[in-house]
């Protein structure tokens, strides 16, 4: 069996998963840390080529994979999912029908279990796996441009990811056969919007928790399924699957009424490891027929037409961008940090957690440091998602009329707007009109007013997708292409504005005069293909280029030095090329004559100065777009 691990996830937690799951080795990348007490193999140093196949005897009941998620006890739990039960999500798959020719794009984190869609569902299909870039890789246009320049017929995607592209480019996946989104609520005015923009022919919304195999049912969205609704449904079974609306003494429940979702059938796993009382509770079997069922913990409900229909929790466990989340996990870790006594923790909109917290006594934290101080500890503990954006801060935890704590009182809290004197960006606060207009997209996106320029996207409560959202409204409203990675690298609001402003000066980057027009094609080198994967699938900016630095005496001709570099420019082909991919071939093109301009810089010390050229060296060309060529004078 295999245990897929998140590469971003904190070193202590993925020590933790595989002293908890008992690796016997661990499969790694060039980068990859793992405690030194677990034997490494190189996943580029492995040469079987020239040995014969290993035929394995296994049953169907022996495990496949183990796949972790999150414990309301603080623990992660690992869930063992058996090779009958894969084979039952590969076997007739009506939900995604694939085959041999089809193209799957493969972009979701290996810890979420819809990779096992992505790699078994299209091998045991004769199909090809396109391993991808997530969207937050890339800017979404550029990420768009490489699914279609990839011929991808095929995707899984998170519903969050959904619904970001949704919004900001609605026919971004038109060029699908088929497009399964599964992971928490899917917005039906964003699904409608994605049909009316002309695709994919088939958009399907998955629902599955990992104790069932990542699907174990599906609806099929189209315009005329979705009239009339008010919430979009999950559907109906997979193929040899059964799903049951019970009662707390697992009786089912009339149609129409709300029970708890129970699922069947040879798609539920074998358990959790090393947790047989944990099993024992969510694993049952039902009175009277003897089936083995796995209860969700989700509510739902039979519509007239057959389908179901999810109606929430009932539990405190959530969903956040596809991966399940139990927030006592989250409490006990805040508490486990020793700088806050008490921890309440809830999700708040659509993508984020928020909490409120009695700072500890003992705690040498000031209490102004102590939201960004837990947030630090914390992400040395969790994964990026598990962290809450925002941190409220309280004198004493409110209490209701039961003595206990009162948490739908914090709910309101960390829900509660600003007051109205706040909502709009004071000219004082902000100098430049990109400074406006920017807080104006933050406050629009983050849902807080935004009245400094001091502010941090992140400290705010961006993330990654909302981080993709801003990135292509800029680029819409203020004509300059950033990628999300700059947002990492320069997220306060005023720093921002400054780098906007400055990549969007007067002949920079004017996209009529810098983009290269093509007029000859070709089949790559085998050098240069090597160089356009490794950009593609390296996530270190800039690891490629190849940055100059002279340092100039005297009067220098700004113009003048413009006008050599694009007579330079005109002169050799290697300067004018660009590159594209097409089905499974890398091709070099070489363009006209480009003029290719030089930014202007100043730098007021030494200090800015080896800032401005490490910005220089490290700041990645597009392969595709061009130029791949670029001066600037400091």
């Amino acid at each position: 069996a295999y245990l897929p691990l998140d590469r971003q996830a904190p070193p202590e937690r993925v020590a933790e998963l595989l002293a908890e799951s008992g690796a016997v080795a661990a499969v790694v990348g060039e980068r990859t840390r793992v405690p030194a007490s677990t034997p490494v193999l190189r996943a580029d140093g492995v040469d079987d080529a020239g040995r014969p196949p290993v035929l394995a005897t296994r049953s169907g009941e022996d495990p496949l994979y183990v796949t972790y998620t999150s414990g309301s006890t603080g623990r992660p739990k690992g869930v063992a999912v058996p090779h009958r039960a894969v084979e039952r999500l590969v076997e007739g798959a009506a939900y995604c029908p694939i085959e041999p020719g089809d193209r799957v794009a493969s972009t979701c984190n290996p810890a979420f279990d819809v990779t096992t869609c992505e790699i078994w569902s299209t091998l045991c299909a004769g199909g090809t796996v396109v391993p991808l870039p997530t969207v937050t890789d890339l800017a979404l246009d550029e990420w768009v441009a490489l699914v279609r320049d990839q011929a991808v017929t095929v995707m899984f995607l998170t519903t969050s990811l959904f619904h970001a592209a949704a919004w900001e480019l609605p026919d971004a996946f038109s060029s699908l056969e088929t497009l399964v989104v599964g992971g928490e609520q899917l917005d039906l005015a964003a699904a409608r919007r994605v049909l009316s923009a002309g695709g994919p022919r088939r958009l399907v919304n998955g629902y599955g928790p990992t104790e069932a195999t990542a699907f174990a049912t599906w609806f099929l969205c189209t315009e005329a399924s979705l009239a009339g609704r008010e919430r979009v449904p999950i559907g109906r079974p997979l193929q040899r699957t059964t799903a049951h609306v019970l009662d707390d003494e697992l009786r089912q429940v009339p149609a129409g009424e709300p029970g708890e979702l129970c699922l069947g059938g040879p798609g539920v796993a074998l358990g959790y490891l090393h947790r047989a009382e944990l099993t024992a509770e969510r694993f049952v079997t039902a009175p009277g027929t003897g089936e083995r069922l796995y209860r969700t913990g989700d509510l739902a409900r039979l519509l007239p037409d057959g389908e179901l229909e999810t109606l929430g929790r009932r539990d405190r466990q959530v969903k956040l961008r596809g991966f399940r989340i139990e927030l006592e996990e989250v409490e006990r870790a805040a508490v486990a940090t020793g700088l806050v006594d008490a921890a309440f923790v809830e999700k708040t909109g659509d993508s984020n957690l928020a909490g409120c917290v009695l700072p500890g006594a003992s705690a040498e934290v000031a209490r102004a440091d102590l939201p960004g101080a837990l947030s630090a500890r914390l992400a040395e503990r969790l994964p990026e998602y598990m962290v809450p954006a925002r941190w409220l801060v309280l004198d004493e935890l409110p209490i209701g009329s039961t003595g206990k704590a009162d948490r739908a009182h914090m709910l309101e809290l960390l829900t509660r707007r600003p007051e109205p004197d706040g909502a709009a960006p004071r000219a004082g606060d902000l100098r430049t009109p990109t400074e406006r207009k920017l807080a104006a997209m933050w406050s629009e996106l983050l849902e807080v007013p935004v009245t400094s320029r001091d502010a941090s996207f992140w400290e705010l409560g961006g993330h990654s997708l909302r981080g993709v959202t801003l990135v292509a409204r800029i680029r819409e409203r203020l004509g300059v292409r950033l990628r999300l990675r700059d947002l990492f690298r320069v997220p306060v609001l005023a720093d921002l504005a400054a780098r906007i402003d400055a990549e969007a000066e007067p002949g920079e980057r004017d996209p009529a005069a810098s983009r290269v027009p093509t007029v000859e094609e070709s089949g790559a080198t085998a050098f240069q293909q090597q160089i356009w994967l490794a950009e593609h699938v390296d996530p270190r900016p800039g690891l490629y280029n190849v940055p100059f630095a002279w340092r100039v005496d005297g009067h220098l001709d700004a113009g003048r030095l413009a006008a050599a570099l694009e007579r330079v420019v005109a002169r050799h082909e290697a300067l004018r090329t660009t590159f594209t991919r097409r089905a499974d071939e890398v091709r070099q093109r070489v363009g006209g004559p480009w003029r290719p301009g030089v930014r202007t810089r100043r730098a007021d010390s030494r200090e800015q100065l080896a800032a401005l050229l490490r910005a220089a060296a490290d700041d990645p060309f597009d392969l595709e777009a061009g130029p791949l060529l670029r001066a600037a004078l400091i």
